[in-house]
């Protein structure tokens, strides 16, 4: 391109690049860049002029060339796709009329700060440095996906919108990050696609509003965050899809608020997490799915779970904070596969490992009240009766007051009415207290029982004696076992 077909505007910027000088057209810092279309000639640059720059615009020794401009609107289509920039490109506060075109091409730094563009096509991009889209106003899809950033990729207070194309709004599929994703007060329609990207710092989304109801809304499956992920504040429309991703640190969703009603409101199944906050917001409104996820610390509170989760195959090492069973097991009634078991054994074991046991009896109390409602009908009769009188053998001082109370009864009962001896010259003298004792206990005799045989009611009397004495024994016995076994 010869120099003699640059505007005023382009001549200024073609001189200030080999010494990387800053050229400001803004009339006001605070200026609207959204009405850049209306901005005249004196501050308009052509595409093909920048991009004429960066591959082989003019060097001056002992300088360092970059592209440093401010409040242009620039025209046509920037086109730097397989190509190789090895000048800092900055572009902050511009309006572009054309989605700049970088696909595969190798950039050294890449600013568009607080610049309006129509979209981003920026596909296996590769950034030496940073890559920045801070404030940014974007009105079409930003594709990100499969790009290298050796530095960090910040869009704070960014706003986009994805149009009417299916497309995401916001594609960083399978991106590689080598410091922060930092994003928060990020306002985007349309979906947000992070699955299979790697972040060797941290994720921050804290305070954005992420709007795509009834759909994905972020799709951050397989994604691995070598330190914390915050979304701290988070507003969503829509679905989270964490699926099968790894957060080594703290994934923070408190005082978030998550809405897809009527459907999943976080699906975070098959993850593995180092802690996980859910704290200090609204409940969710959707489900919220942990199924086979792999967690160190749960920070849950009652508050914040919705009406129907799913915890099958979760597994945590910790529960927190530290709750009384009634406020907890409501949790686990809410599991839309019914009763889940695994839930209940999680449950109890956090309980054991804090060195609270009553908390712990009471979780499996609960268990076998919630597995007496899926058996059939005779189940549920035998299941009430253990429960009444012994708590499934949870409670077995309560089996010893029915063991004592039955002696009483029988001791009166026989002491009054004396049964008839079977042999009255070999039959022993008769003693209500131990012939009583002999009906109830299954595996000790006194020599009553077999010498004395009761009449009319008095006989269905030693009959009920004799089964409730073995149900109240095993049960003792059981309870005995499973306290032993605990120590």
């Amino acid at each position: 391109m010869e120099i003699n077909n640059l505007t005023p505007a382009e001549l200024r910027v073609w001189r200030a690049f080999p010494r990387g000088e800053a050229v400001d057209f803004r009339a006001a810092p605070d200026e609207d860049v959204t009405g850049g279309a209306e901005w005249g000639a004196e501050r308009t640059l052509r595409a093909t002029v920048l991009r004429a720059l960066l591959l082989n615009g003019p060097q001056e020794d002992g300088e360092i060339a970059a592209l440093r401009v401010a409040g242009a609107r620039v025209t046509g289509v920037l086109n730097l796709q397989h190509a190789g920039v090895d000048h800092a490109v900055r572009l902050a506060h511009c309006h572009f009329e054309d989605a700049p075109e970088l696909y595969g091409s190798r950039l050294r730094q890449l600013r568009l700060s607080g610049s309006a563009l129509p979209g981003l096509n920026a596909i296996r991009v590769q950034t030496e440095t940073v890559l920045r889209l801070t404030e940014c106003r974007i009105h079409g899809p930003i594709r990100l996906g499969g790009a290298q950033i050796a530095g960090g990729l910040f869009m704070e207070r960014a706003e986009i919108t994805g149009g009417d194309s299916g497309e995401p709004a916001l594609a960083l599929n399978h991106v590689t990050v080598g410091a922060d994703l930092w994003v928060p007060g990020l306002r985007a329609v349309g979906e947000v696609r992070l699955n299979g990207a790697s972040v060797a710092g941290s994720v921050n989304f804290n305070d954005s509003h992420l709007s795509n109801p009834g759909d994905l809304v972020l799709d951050a499956q397989t994604l691995s965050v070598e330190t914390d992920f915050h979304m701290r504040r988070l507003r969503t429309e829509g679905w989270i899809g964490l699926r099968g991703a790894r957060v080594a640190g703290r994934l923070d969703l408190s005082y978030a608020h998550l809405s897809n009603p009527g459907d999943a409101a976080l699906r975070a199944s098959s993850c593995s997490i180092g802690e996980l906050w859910l704290r200090k917001g609204p409940p969710m409104e959707g489900t919220l799915t942990l199924r086979r996820a792999q967690i160190d610390e749960l920070f849950l509170e009652p508050e914040s779970v919705p009406d129907e989760v799913q915890f099958n195959g979760l597994v945590y090492t910790s529960l927190t904070p530290q709750q009384p069973p009634a406020r907890r097991l409501p949790m686990l009634e809410r599991d839309r596969e019914g009763y889940v078991p695994q839930a209940y054994e999680q449950l109890t074991a956090a309980y054991r490992r804090i060195g609270d046991d009553h908390a712990a009896r009471l979780v499996q109390l609960a268990k076998q009240r919630r597995r007496r409602a899926t058996l059939p009908w005779y189940g549920r009769l035998w299941g009430h009766v253990q429960d009444a009188t012994v708590g499934y053998g949870f409670h077995p001082l309560r089996a010893c007051g029915w063991l004592l109370s039955l002696l009483a009864v029988g001791t009166i009962a026989y002491g009054l009415h004396h049964p008839p001896p079977l042999k009255a010259d070999e039959a022993p003298r008769f003693n209500a207290f131990f012939y009583t004792l002999d009906l109830l206990l299954p595996v000790i005799s006194f020599g009553q029982e077999s010498a004395f045989a009761p009449r009319g009611g008095f006989q269905w009397l030693s009959y009920a004696l004799v089964i409730a004495g073995w149900v109240l024994a095993t049960t003792v016995f059981a309870g005995v076992t499973r306290t032993v076994n605990r120590q």
